[in-house]
């Protein structure tokens, strides 16, 4: 009899542990589902690490909503590097690590306004580098489901309700949240192109990273152009990389064959110098070609790699917006759209367009892509911008 008693408050503590932890697991996987109305799950989070009942838990909690988020890296990451599935596994930990960390040390088993301001500094943590170089998964990103076209005034109130949910107050935050939901899901449609500018898709296929388009893609893809050019766009936008490594050559052959359409052009193409790369935004029109952006945020180790040469160039706060066929362009290039600053800094611009770009050869089957989109159109929804997407899938 004694010892049932002393073994059912243990089995009743492992069993919160395990419900905590499984609801860290559903923020992120729901969330993170690659639909933007799903961002609205990840609201649930906040409560979810601040009521944990100790602080291992909490981390636990972190580590399952992360790995939730991300569970199309290892499949990524193994076709990316042509590796095995386990050294996919193993970035996926290790990605994970930082935003595990930032979340266990700033628990607190502590109420009043302890855990509310411990949240925030996490959650600004997760914002900006370096903890937000791998600031993905962040609940903020569901401003624009809850609160769409109210700009920073949604931003911020986003940001109260997720530090209300780690008050008591937190069933009145949640039917907040819930009410906004609602009424945003009964209205919602993703934003639209501006008149004239056209995303174009593409399809090419990459035998290992690093490989960039040779003259048949460019040609291709030129012809893709002229198609939207004799459909009636003016402004063509092309995934990440479409134009490969950029050159005298590849200018003069984009210039040539542009010099009969009226249209231009914002391509993807990589810029080499002496220690590495550009990843850049390129446009061009037939009379002349010039850079627009250079990357602020590489992907962390596929091609961001400050310990060596060769890598990516990080330009972290550098260029948030361009101007670019009378539009002023608020620039995301593939992994800018799943972390918070790029976008944050590039609104405080009033940006007229947000466009978003992606190479996604290496995502084979997994939902990267789709979580990519929405994230896209949940910041320009917020803001209550128009968006062009390119991606190369």
């Amino acid at each position: 009899m004694g010892s049932h008693g002393k073994s059912s408050p243990s089995r009743r503590r492992v069993l919160q542990a395990v419900l905590y932890v499984a609801g860290g697991a559903a923020t992120g996987t729901i969330g993170w589902l690659g639909h933007p109305l799903a961002f609205a799950v990840g609201i649930a989070f906040p409560a979810l690490w601040a009521f944990s009942p100790s602080r291992t838990v909490a981390g636990l909690v972190a580590l399952a909503h992360f790995l939730g988020a991300s569970r199309g890296l290892p499949v990524g990451a193994s076709i990316f590097f042509g590796a095995q599935l386990a050294i996919g596994l193993g970035l996926w930990l290790a990605a994970s690590l930082m935003f595990v960390a930032v979340h266990t040390a700033l628990w607190t088993s502590r109420g009043g306004w302890r855990r509310p301001l411990r949240y925030a500094i996490a959650a600004v943590l997760m914002s900006v580098p370096p903890f937000g170089i791998v600031g993905w998964a962040h609940p903020i990103t569901a401003a624009g489901i809850l609160f769409p076209g109210w700009a920073w005034f949604g931003l911020a109130a986003t940001a109260a309700l997720l530090i209300a949910m780690t008050t008591r107050v937190w069933p009145i935050a949640s039917g907040i949240g819930a009410l906004a939901f609602a009424w945003s899901a009964s209205n919602w449609t993703p934003p639209a192109e501006p008149v004239g500018w056209r995303g174009i898709n593409t399809g090419f296929t990459f035998e290992a990273s690093g490989q960039y388009a040779d003259y048949h893609q460019q040609v291709w893809t030129i012809r893709l152009v002229e198609t939207a050019a004799g459909d009636g766009a003016r402004v063509a936008i092309l995934p990440e990389s479409a134009m490969g490594l950029w050159s005298a050559t590849t200018e003069r052959l984009w210039t040539r064959e542009l010099s009969s359409l009226d249209i231009m052009v914002n391509g993807g193409a990589a810029i080499v110098d002496p220690v590495g790369y550009d990843n850049v935004m390129i446009g061009v029109s037939g009379r002349r070609a010039e850079i627009l952006y250079r990357e602020r945020m590489p992907v962390p180790v596929s091609m961001w790699q400050p310990w060596t040469t060769g890598g990516a160039h990080a330009r972290f706060f550098a260029n948030p917006v361009f101007e670019f066929a009378g539009l002023k362009v608020a620039p995301l290039i593939c992994y800018e759209q799943l972390i918070i600053w790029p976008v944050i800094q590039s609104m405080l611009y009033a940006p007229d367009v947000v466009v978003a770009t992606g190479n996604a050869w290496w995502t084979g089957n997994t939902n990267i892509v789709a979580i990519q989109r929405s994230s896209a159109q949940a910041w320009a929804s917020l803001f209550g911008l128009p968006l062009v997407m390119a991606f190369n899938e």
